[in-house]
């Protein structure tokens, strides 16, 4: 059982690993692929932050083992071997977090903004705030291997971006 309010206690470094989990909101962002616009797209290099002239274009095409209804994924204890790309988000990466979208509750704690009021946490457990505010990829995505990747431009998407509280 968790502690009441941990995360008011404690920083992301100090959690134990049930109260690392319990922070993340599940809202699926994570999964969605992310490409970087760069204004020298020649020399693309891969990167821990974004430097100048780089941009972070969120699409709206998500991983193939993400369910729509939970906004989990259906492999979890295995998408690291399933998709090489996926990122797990740890303590020792937590410092390049940019990738991650605003409202990810990770990177909130890690900017010192606290929890949103729709996080799980503060509502029982229950998602049903966040898919209400459309946090959450629900209903909004597409998989990608229903899509041709060489065609990501056409599945930019704003939505990630937003944050609410």
């Amino acid at each position: 059982m968790l502690e009441d309010q941990f995360w008011l206690k404690r920083s992301l470094e100090q959690m134990s690993q049930p109260e690392w989990e319990a922070i993340c909101d599940g809202c699926g962002k994570c999964c969605l692929n992310t490409f970087i616009d760069s204004e020298d797209e020649d020399e693309f290099t891969a990167t821990d932050q974004l430097r100048e002239g780089e941009e972070l274009i969120f699409t709206n095409i998500v991983c193939q083992y993400l369910d729509n209804d939970t906004c989990g994924c259906s492999e979890y204890a295995n998408r690291q071997t399933l998709v090489p790309s996926c990122v797990k988000l740890t303590k020792e990466n937590l410092k390049d977090i940019f990738f991650m979208p605003q409202s990810c509750s990770y990177r909130r704690l890690y900017e010192g903004r606290g929890l949103a009021s729709w996080h799980p946490l503060l509502n029982g457990g229950s998602k049903d705030m966040m898919h209400q505010l459309g946090i959450s990829v629900r209903d909004k995505t597409v998989k990608d291997c229903d899509v041709d990747l060489d065609d990501f431009d056409l599945y930019v998407a704003e939505w990630p971006t937003r944050d609410i509280d």
